[in-house]
């Protein structure tokens, strides 16, 4: 799928702009590879990992601001936003970032969608004692750090909160896919429900099943990555969920496209109508052409 750039496994996809960005966590240089999102053909690498300036030292999320050709990059070490101007980035191997804000330590934001450059939204971690933590979806004012929880926090049925967001403007909804339930719920932009989606094999308690891994707004539908599995595997090793389950924007079930291969992540690539994978198998990236599956 692309040239012949090392990059560790467990990578994450993202689309930006024109850009396919790969964030490699494990990388012992820069942690961002961008490729042409067209042909995969390679452009440059970014987001040196290092304690100096510009350096990113733990990344986090990589969101894009396409209004202003930018993209911000947690840095969880460092507790800070880093700013990256798109053009400067291709055009520049040496640049280096600004800081956009500094981050709370106890709660700040995980995934989070960008609406300006000022608010998002998205997914916050707000810690619960020592040792354990709630995910709420909030809006997240990026000049002042202020975190607001939307109003529909959590199912009150759900024993545990770990889910997988995604967010349409063009919709004006959002959606929380629950990976210890087999539960999503789907919101409006102001926080207020509009669905509770139950499957099959919906429980109020958890059973060391991993049900939604991932989930995106794919034109008018939503497309989630599904195990039902348990989340490991006799030998303790993660069991990534190979399908996908496609809803309508109601939460309607409509199908499932199996790919036989076991996928980490995935993102959307709405231009060229395909789904891009990170895969825990025998390629490490792969793409999926929807253009007819999703009608």
């Amino acid at each position: 799928m692309i040239e012949d750039i090392l990059i560790n496994n467990a990578s994450w996809l993202q689309i930006i702009d024109d850009y396919l960005f790969i964030e490699d966590h494990k990388s012992a240089d820069e942690l961002i590879r961008i490729f042409n999102k067209d042909n995969f053909k390679y452009i440059t690498s970014t987001a040196l990992k290092g304690q100096g300036p510009g350096e990113i030292a733990n990344i986090g999320y990589i969101v894009g601001d396409n209004v202003n050709r930018k993209f911000y990059v947690s840095d969880h070490g460092k507790n800070k936003i880093f700013s990256y101007d798109l053009d400067s980035v291709i055009a520049d191997p040496t640049y280096l970032p600004i800081e956009k804000m500094k981050m709370n330590e106890k709660i700040f934001p995980s995934k989070y969608i960008c609406i300006n450059d000022t608010l998002s939204i998205g997914i916050t971690i707000n810690p619960i004692g020592d040792s354990d933590f709630m995910p709420f979806v909030g809006k997240f004012n990026m000049k002042t750090g202020e975190i607001k929880h939307m109003s529909y926090a959590v199912n009150p049925k759900v024993k545990r909160k770990r889910i997988s967001f995604d967010l349409s403007m063009e919709h004006g909804i959002y959606i929380e896919a629950y990976s210890p339930h087999d539960l999503m719920t789907i919101c409006s932009l102001d926080g207020e429900l509009k669905y509770n989606i139950y499957g099959p094999k919906w429980d109020t308690e958890t059973h060391g099943i991993t049900y939604f891994e991932w989930v995106a707004f794919c034109n008018n539908r939503i497309v989630a990555l599904y195990s039902g599995e348990k989340t490991f595997t006799k030998n303790r090793t993660f069991n990534h969920p190979t399908k996908f389950m496609v809803f309508d924007l109601e939460g309607n079930y409509q199908k499932t496209l199996e790919t036989g291969y076991h996928i980490i992540q995935f993102c959307y690539d709405k231009d060229n109508q395909r789904i891009l994978m990170s895969l825990d198998d025998e390629m490490q990236y792969a793409y999926l052409d929807v253009s007819n599956l999703l009608d």
